[in-house]
């Protein structure tokens, strides 16, 4: 069965709750460069590689990869 839209006391239908604003990609891409940073691991740092190499901080990422070989 459809229902109908509730009404609240005044006679207006109940509106949905509002989305929460998306975020922002570069963030959430440099959250996570930072914990592969932090952990250190070459596991970690292939990984962030993998999910984001064309983002300037995979450049960074390799740099440390390259650190972490000598």
């Amino acid at each position: 069965m459809v229902e109908k839209a509730k009404a609240d006391d005044s006679g207006k239908a109940a509106r949905a709750p509002a989305m929460p604003m998306a975020r922002d990609p570069a963030v959430a891409v440099a959250e996570e460069y930072e914990a592969a940073h932090q952990k250190g691991t070459r596991e970690a740092l292939e990984l962030f590689i993998a999910r984001h190499g064309d983002d300037p901080l995979a450049e960074k990422a390799r740099a440390e990869l390259r650190r972490l070989s000598r």
